[in-house]
This record gives C-alpha cells, structure tokens and sequence, in this order.
C-alpha cells in the first residue's frame, strides 16, 4: 500500500514550479480578455448547500457531487460548477439591477467522477456571465468573447461548436418520446453514434418532416441553404422552428465580430447541464478530448432563487485548455525576472540592505546564503530554472 503522505488522492494533483508559474499566468490572460468586455470580479464559496446544486436546478446529479454536513446537519457540497453559485449570489446581491450585469470568476469546481473515466476531479475554471439580457446580442458577446479568450490562451486552432438546446428538445416533445427513449438519444448524441440515433429512430412512428429533422442530429452546418431547409422542415413545430430561426439571426450579429472561422452550427448539440435554456456552445482543439470551453444560455435558473432575469455565460476548464497548449507545444512565455543574491556569512547585512532597496523599488529578489561546497555555476543554474534575470554574489 502507498504511503498516503506523500500522494495525493485519485483524480487530484499538484501543480508547482513552472508548470504554476505558467497557469497562472494563463489565468491572467485569460481575466484581461474578459476585463476588456467590461466584466467585474466575483468570488463565491466553494462548498454550499446541497440545495444550490439539487436535481431541480439541473446540474450535475448528485451521486457525482462530494457531500458533507455542517455541525447543524445540513447537508453540503464542495460546488460541482460555478453557474448556480454566480446565480444565488447575483440574485441576491444584484436582485434589483434592471441593466445587464457583467461578472466574471475563476475558481476550482469538484466532481466525484469514476476512477475508470480517468479525468481530474478537481478543476480550475475561469468564466463569464451576463445577466439580465435575452437578446442575441448577448449571446454573440458572450460567443466572441469565448473566442478572444481562446486566442488571448494562444490558441490558433479551435473550433467552437453552437447550438439550440430548444432543437432537441422541441423534437422529442414533438415525437412524444418516454424518458428511456430520450435518456437513450441523448447517451448516443453524447458519443457521437449519429448511426445509433437514425437506428433509434427509424422504429418509431412520427410525421416525415420531423424524422427528416431529426436525422440532422449529427450534421455541422452554416450554409444559407442548409438552415432554410431546417426551418422549411420545421414550419409545424413552433419549438423547433424558434431554435432555428435564433441561430440564423445570431449568425448574422456574428458576422460583425468576424468570428466565422472559428464558430459552427450543431444542431444535435445537447448538454449534461438541464437548465440551459437557449443558445449552448462548448470550444474545442486539439491535444483534448474533452471540450476546453463550455456555455449557454440559461434563462429559467434564476428564478430558483428569486430573481426573474434571462442569462447566459461561458467556463473555459484552465486545466484541459493547458494541456491541449502542451500537446500543441504552444508555449506559455515565462519571462525572467528579479535577481538571487548568494552571500557569505560575513556580508549578510550587506545583502539584507541590497535586498530592501531593490523590493522598495517594486523587485524580487532571493537571498541564499553562500555553501562554500557549491560552485558559483551551480547558484547561477539554479537562478536560470527558477527564471531569474541576475545572480550577485557578495562574498
């Protein structure tokens, strides 16, 4: 058996020296694109109650949640996601802002995952919400913004993926399908078995036109002729017919951001987050299986606690959006700053005085007294990996 003071448990790591270094000042990157739009700063709490994430907010089920109790016995959670808890806090700090209230976040979100599934438990997540505005307007501010922050991280190549989540579910109301029959195309949908979804479907007895719509489950588009069809298609069915109609007037508010080549239309997009009401999107790149960015419109969420506003937000997940730059050795700069200073017993307060000033001045600087069995080139290699401009020696 491994001794457990010195790991860590499964799913969670720890990041230290460069590799810190470097997140960090992805995150930084990361706040200044958002900043930009003109987003301020929140922090919420990392656990809260079990409440904030129960199973009619529709977020992440409650087998995968880390639960706990308070010494009154109420039952907690570390958060499995940051939306609800940006939602609570907005609803009751900004309960009675009628203008559009921009927040942003960073912080780690905890999910007891299965150990075969092979993902951290514990991620970093840096995100965005709008509050209070149902306009497709919002939705591409929030889109573009996803997309300057992607390239603010140094990505070159990503794709972010759109769609409606009215689109499937306007089908299934409309095909009338059981909880199994939906559960079963969404679990397909989810794995992109596009095949599984025309093969569940192909049994059940529905009107043509809404089994041509529901073939196109599986397909990217955004030609002009494509989502004319989908909306010739979908003339019956108000539901469906609405999620086309905002995709196509979202695409043409994009086009003043020109963020087409990064931007595709999936209509069978679904989330694993049920409260997402509208417009849903999540970026993807290479190195990631995962999506590196996820997002959408929720307009329903923050009436569970009290506030009647329609919203709409992004996460990018810091830990897959490094790893993805890692495999794509697209290097996040680490410049050299601040000096060492190696003294010797004897010059000790020589070093202290010459260490207060360059700090006064706004420097960094590192005092290491002098071990006369190392060499100078080994105190000068030391400050080259820890990414130090200068080395002194007072001797």
């Amino acid at each position: 058996m491994k001794n457990q003071l010195l790991h860590t448990p499964e799913g969670v790591r720890d990041i230290y020296n460069d590799e810190c270094r470097k997140k960090q000042m992805l995150q930084d990157k990361l706040k200044k694109a958002i900043e930009g739009y003109g987003y301020q700063i929140i922090q919420t709490p990392t656990f809260e109650y079990f409440d904030i994430f129960g199973k009619e907010i529709g977020t992440t089920p409650a087998k995968d949640l880390y639960k706990f109790f308070d010494r009154e016995g109420n039952t907690l959670v570390l958060r499995p996601d940051l939306t609800p808890s940006v939602a609570r806090a907005a609803a009751m700090y900004f309960g009675g802002e009628e203008l559009p209230v921009r927040l942003y976040y960073m912080g780690n979100t905890f999910i007891n995952n299965s150990s075969y599934q092979g993902r951290l438990k514990e991620n970093t997540q840096l995100g965005a919400e709008m509050i209070g505005d149902n306009s497709v307007y919002a939705d591409a501010e929030m889109i573009s913004m996803a997309v300057e922050s992607l390239f603010a991280a140094g990505l070159k190549e990503f794709q972010l993926s759109v769609g409606h989540s009215d689109f499937f579910t306007g089908l299934i109301e409309a095909a009338g399908l059981c909880e199994e029959a939906v559960d079963e195309l969404r679990e397909l949908i989810a794995n992109k078995n596009y095949f599984g979804v025309e093969e569940a479907v192909f049994h059940l007895e529905m009107e043509e036109n809404l089994r041509e719509l529901f073939t196109m489950l599986g397909g990217f588009y955004f030609s002009v002729d494509e989502m004319a069809k989908a909306r010739s298609l979908a003339v019956n069915y108000p539901k469906i017919l609405s999620a086309i109609v905002r995709l196509e007037e979202l695409h043409k508010v994009l086009e003043a951001y020109g963020i087409g080549r990064y931007v595709s239309y999936e209509l069978g997009m679904v989330s694993n987050y049920r409260y997402y009401t509208g417009i849903i999107f999540a970026g993807y790149t290479f190195g990631s299986g995962e999506p590196i960015l996820k997002g959408g419109r929720y307009d329903r969420l923050l009436s569970h606690f009290g506030k009647q506003a329609a919203s709409i937000g992004f996460a990018v997940v810091i830990d897959q959006l490094m790893a993805s730059l890692a495999r794509q050795k697209i290097a996040v700069f680490l410049p050299e700053d601040g000096e060492v200073i190696v003294y010797t017993k004897e010059r000790f307060l020589d070093a202290v005085t010459m260490a207060k000033e360059i700090r006064k001045k706004g420097g960094t600087v590192e005092l290491i007294g002098w071990d006369s069995t190392r060499t100078k080139e080994e105190y000068i290699s030391y400050a080259k990996r820890t990414h130090r401009r200068k080395t002194t020696f007072l001797e």
